[in-house]
């Protein structure tokens, strides 16, 4: 399957896919994550029932932490 990430034209291997499995499959931490698909943002919770199809444009904002802060 042909799908677009960040503006990047990837070619995802498998059948179905859920948006989830996806995540899981890219190595990125759930809780860290938020995913627009085409241009509309998928809360977390329907992540596992969300199928991807052919053609589908994802932008993926994974949170980094760390650091300190300093007063």
């Amino acid at each position: 399957m042909r799908i677009a990430i960040n503006g990047e034209e990837r070619e995802i291997d498998g059948g179905e896919l859920t948006l989830a499995a996806l995540v899981e499959h890219l190595g990125m931490k759930s809780d860290r994550v938020a995913v627009e698909l085409n241009r509309e943002i998928v809360a977390r919770e329907r992540w596992p029932g969300t199928r991807l199809r052919e053609g589908d444009r994802l932008e993926i904002v994974h949170f980094v932490g760390g650091g300190r802060f300093s007063f």
